[in-house]
């Protein structure tokens, strides 16, 4: 067996540690000791072998496998070249502009800015789909279509991120409800049952008014839902369900907008497959409040166009028949 010693100029595999942090909380036992081992030393599969990692982790290469598989790789081999991928990216300024950086740099040109500021979005949003537990997901949704009730609570910016959830659910029939404020949201909490949901979105986890919020709904008997960045938060502890997002770059805020658009991935994914449970309300919904803003909208160019020309060959026939 090849002796395993941690290269000091090695990359961050930053994919790879987002990928286990993100499903550590959920893995066996067995599984939770190569995830440990591979925070600690992330380039340690381009040295060992599927023997060598089972052995070093005190498992074996099953469960090595089913590691990689609940990771989102085919195999070990898969794993191992999604590794090297990442950690070929070793070249400090080049892979900040081809990359992610940690901060921006006062010097930075716009298309430097842009560039990041893509791939990190970029990554965040592929990260995030990538540890997806579909069947949480489908499952969350199903409690959601079949619910009497929906609360959605966020604070500050992620109020923001409850108002979309809820408008959206509400036009396709869910009686659901956002709260960004501490005091009617436990009111509200507080008067909820076994069939209803509630779901708390926060970055970071830690916004204590949401969590006071999702643990009172939670105490009502509501099945409660996290969606944060953060699996060891108070927040997703608090919750029954946890969705985590993978978000990789702090810039100049710790609420940058890469977590707003892994949330807004997730709440299209929820909304969407509410919509596919409730199918035949989803569609009635969705034409009847169309047909009520739709005057409200102005035509585009060619809907007037065929208007008015409707509106001339009408008026040539009336006139055709009064001259008659």
């Amino acid at each position: 067996m090849s002796a395993f010693t941690a290269p000091s100029s090695a990359g961050n595999a930053v994919g790879l540690v987002n990928r286990i942090q993100a499903k550590l909380p959920e893995m066996p036992a067995a599984m939770a000791k190569i995830g440990s081992f591979l925070l600690q030393h992330p380039q340690a599969p381009l040295q060992l072998s599927i023997m060598e990692l089972a052995e070093k982790t005190g498992t074996s290469p099953a469960t090595v496998t089913r590691f990689c598989r609940l990771l989102g790789y085919a195999g070990y081999v898969p794993f191992r070249v999604s590794i090297a991928s990442d950690m070929g990216r070793n070249d400090a300024r080049e892979s900040w502009k081809a990359d992610i950086g940690r901060a921006f740099g006062p010097d930075d040109s716009p298309r430097d800015v842009l560039s990041t500021l893509v791939n990190a979005h970029t990554r965040s949003l592929e990260e995030t789909a990538a540890v997806m537990d579909l069947a949480l997901m489908n499952k969350i949704a199903r409690r959601i279509a079949l619910c009497a009730h929906v609360d959605i609570y966020g604070i500050g910016g992620s109020a923001v991120m409850a108002k979309e959830l809820q408008s959206r659910l509400y036009r396709i029939g869910v009686n659901a409800h956002h709260w960004s404020e501490v005091h009617a949201g436990l009111t509200s909490a507080a008067i909820q049952d076994g069939n209803c949901v509630a779901i708390g979105i926060s970055n970071t986890g830690r916004t204590e008014e949401t969590i006071q919020m999702l643990r009172q709904a939670g105490a009502a008997g509501a099945l409660t839902v996290a969606l944060s960045n953060n699996p060891s938060s108070p927040l997703a502890e608090a919750a029954d369900l946890q969705i985590i997002t993978s978000v990789h770059e702090q810039f100049l805020q710790p609420d940058d907008l890469s977590a707003k658009h892994v949330q807004l991935l997730v709440l299209d994914l929820i909304y969407l497959l509410v919509a596919q449970v409730n199918f035949s309300q989803t569609t009635s919904k969705l034409a009847s409040s169309a047909m009520a803003v739709s005057p409200h909208r102005r035509p585009t160019r060619a809907e007037a166009k065929a208007d008015a020309g409707h509106h001339s060959v009408h008026t040539g026939v009336s006139r055709r028949k009064n001259h008659v």
